[in-house]
């Protein structure tokens, strides 16, 4: 079977598993989103690939992982929560091109499925990094530091 066909025919059945995995690890921003919004972020990102292993182009895959980068982000999502879902949704992808890919096209559907969501998530960590070094993390107090447990005690109170 072509991949094209085999990631159109087994979208809803990956998107599904893949939503069931996500929430069996309860992963914050993901069980904040809740299982309807989970699967459709699975779906959108699965019919980008769909659409860049199509044209046999990455581009579209790296604007569409900068956007998720950028909303996750400024949704509190941690990166490895992202990371993790795309991670899901590949791992149930090969599995299918493993069971109904014949062995000489199994390089090539694999090549370009794992190309095109490896850049898609390289894209996202270093936009996620980005990101995040422009973010002021709050200063440390360092007077408590220095009043040793006494300190330890005003904070408690």
């Amino acid at each position: 079977m072509e991949l094209t066909a085999l990631l159109e025919k087994n979208l809803d059945e990956i998107v599904e598993k893949s939503c069931r995995q996500i929430c069996e690890v309860k992963l914050k921003g993901y069980t904040k989103a809740g299982s309807t919004m989970t699967k459709q972020k699975l779906a959108n990102l699965y019919k980008k690939l769909i659409e860049c292993v199509k044209n046999k182009e990455l581009i579209p895959m790296l604007a569409y992982t900068e956007k998720i980068a950028r909303d996750r982000f400024n949704s509190g999502y941690d990166l490895y929560e992202v990371q993790t879902a795309i991670n899901s949704l590949e791992e149930l992808i090969w599995q299918k091109i493993f069971k109904h890919t014949k062995p000489e096209k199994l390089a090539e559907s694999l090549s370009l499925v794992s190309s095109i969501l490896g850049a898609g998530k390289d894209n996202l960590a270093r936009t996620y990094v980005s990101l995040a070094s422009k973010t002021k993390a709050s200063a440390v107090n360092v007077q408590n530091l220095l009043h040793g447990s006494e300190s330890i005690a005003d904070v408690n109170e």
